[in-house]
């Protein structure tokens, strides 16, 4: 296109010569002079032609460079229109995003009482079931002692029947019968007396450590009972038997101090004899 301008240009002063020269002369037209207007004529012809030419690719460019430049201006009128509608959206997003969190750290605060009311509600349920639990445990046990008791023998029966058996050596016999005793009738006289007679079956089969406990639970439940001395004495002997010397020494001493002319007071002096340990502490 610009070539053609360059051109266009170049030619116009001759365009303007030939046209004065296609003004006749006064004087006659020779031969030579009707072919140069010929020719001249020919080239307005051509420089019209080329004018006509150019003006209808300037038209075509024009149109070309007019269109070019609406798509142009289209385009970044929707890229315009894009990056707004993008930014309207990434705002909207980002408040939507917030308000969502804002709504899932309430939903957590909200779950977060509901756990603690439901952890709180949980251990009382669990509180009321122990409760009824332990109070059907001992209904259930005070049921079977009512029962046992109905189904028992009578207490001088069942005495009577755990010294015959202790005294006839049967062991396991008396050591049941003995047991049921205390099992049915604990707050009796006879209870204590039958823990002393447990200590002894246990001190006839060296079971020492449980003779100690059984004549020691005389001397803490039945300390008037008429066992407690002998209770007392055979606990130092078991004590003794244990290696416990010092604690057996104890217990002899207790029974001669408080039982000081018994028969019992008597067999620990000998025992502490034996020892080679004098009867009271100091002497």
């Amino acid at each position: 296109m610009a070539h053609q301008l360059m051109t266009y240009r170049r030619l116009s002063p001759l365009f303007a010569l030939l046209c004065a020269l296609a003004v006749p002369p006064a004087w006659g037209v020779s031969k030579e002079m009707i072919q140069l207007q010929t020719q001249v004529q020919q080239l307005q012809e051509q420089m019209t032609a080329m004018q006509r030419s150019f003006d209808e690719r300037m038209g075509v460019m024009k149109n070309l460079v007019e269109r070019d430049t609406d798509s142009v201006n289209k385009v970044a009128a929707a890229v315009t229109a894009l990056q707004n509608s993008l930014q309207k959206q990434q705002g909207d997003s980002t408040g939507h995003v917030e308000q969502l969190s804002g709504q899932i750290q309430s939903l957590n605060d909200s779950l977060d009482e509901l756990k603690a009311r439901l952890a709180k509600v949980s251990k009382q349920l669990e509180d009321m079931q122990s409760s009824q639990q332990s109070q059907a445990a001992q209904q259930s046990q005070q049921q079977a002692q009512q029962q046992a008791m109905a189904s028992a023998p009578p207490p001088d029966v069942l005495y009577n029947n755990a010294i015959r058996d202790y005294n006839g050596g049967k062991n396991d016999l008396a050591t049941q019968e003995f047991s049921d005793y205390i099992k049915f009738y604990p707050n009796t006289d006879l209870a204590g007396n039958c823990y002393f007679y447990l200590g002894e079956i246990q001190f006839r089969q060296g079971n020492y450590q449980q003779a100690a406990q059984s004549y020691d639970q005389v001397l803490q439940n039945f300390p008037t009972g008429n066992k407690t001395a002998s209770a007392q004495l055979k606990k130092g002997f078991a004590l003794l038997e244990l290696g416990k010397q010092e604690d057996g020494v104890v217990e002899l001493r207790r029974v001669i101090q408080r039982y000081p002319k018994s028969n019992e007071a008597l067999q620990a002096r000998e025992r502490l004899r034996k020892l080679g340990v004098a009867s009271r502490s100091g002497e």
